[in-house]
């Protein structure tokens, strides 16, 4: 099958490897994206890459937190320059204290509650598109809620654009916010190697199977490599497991234990993550960018 511009621009993105190797591996597998990207690392060739890897768009997180209950919430706007606006931050914040005190079901009861003018979120929301010019969107949020023996951190990184909620058993507010910080720059996957779906670590052992480097090898040796290999993967997404971002000489779970405390849960939101962009031509972009030099 013909492999388009886009395609292989797309997975250039989501691997680093140059033009012709993105577009050899679209071949190969008659452009499946997901099918390429494991051709490419199983090649050595790429990074483990997460299906919405760089894929952007613009808008901010919020967080509120009222007693027990917390809400973390992604607001989205069509530039940057939006999100820097002072009466869209006031949005975003208005609107994950509303979440967080009345704790809706579903986004539909959640565009319905309203706020201490009587307006809907949904009509502040229409209010501000035709204010600030550009089209905003209630994408998702999520509630949280703790008991009186734990504690809630809460932060947010880059202006915003990544808001973490994280729970702790024990310790207090400043060890969960220090988790919840780990969260925002390091990004697990889960919260222990046991919390690890067995489809997730079944596809990397058979990657990691079929790499390259493993064909020349006796199957006794290739066994122990790779029990090797996927320990250190499932270290490097299970929080538990990973080193601590302040100290990275303990790991998240010893950082924990010394406070005496322990990981329940995080909520790591990034504006953006997981939304198609709008495909652009490829061999124009490149052209304008020429342009410009």
């Amino acid at each position: 099958m013909a492999v388009t511009a886009a395609q292989v621009k797309e997975l250039r993105e989501r691997t680093g490897v140059g033009m012709m190797d993105a577009k050899k591996a679209l071949v190969e597998v008659d452009g499946d994206m997901d099918k390429a990207i494991d051709l490419l690392r199983e090649k050595g060739m790429a990074k483990a890459a997460k299906k919405a890897d760089r894929i952007t768009a613009e808008g901010l997180t919020g967080i509120f937190a009222a007693g027990n209950v917390a809400a973390l919430v992604e607001i989205n706007s069509e530039t940057d320059f939006v999100a820097k606006n002072d009466q869209f931050k006031n949005i975003v914040a208005n609107i994950a204290k509303l979440v967080a005190k009345n704790k809706p079901k579903d986004l539909e009861q959640a565009l319905a509650l309203t706020n201490d003018k009587g307006a809907t979120i949904k009509a502040e929301l229409v209010e501000g598109t035709q204010i600030i010019g550009e089209k905003l969107n209630f994408r998702r949020f999520k509630l949280v809620e703790k008991a009186d023996s734990e504690n809630f951190g809460i932060y947010s990184h880059m202006g915003g654009r990544i808001g973490v909620l994280t729970v702790i058993n024990g310790g207090d507010e400043l060890a969960a916010k220090d988790v919840a910080m780990h969260v925002a720059a390091i990004d697990p996957q889960y919260i222990s190697r046991g919390c690890v779906p067995d489809d997730v670590v079944k596809h990397e052992r058979s990657i990691l199977l079929n790499s390259d480097d493993m064909k020349s090898k006796p199957e006794n040796v290739q066994e122990k490599i790779v029990e090797g290999r996927l320990n250190k993967f499932l270290a490097e997404i299970s929080l538990e497991d990973q080193p601590f971002v302040k100290n990275p000489d303990e790991t998240v779970a010893k950082f924990l234990s010394g406070k005496g405390a322990a990981i329940k849960s995080f909520i790591r939101f990034e504006v953006g993550e997981g939304i198609e962009k709008k495909e652009e031509d490829f061999a124009s972009e490149v052209m304008a960018q020429a342009k410009l030099k």
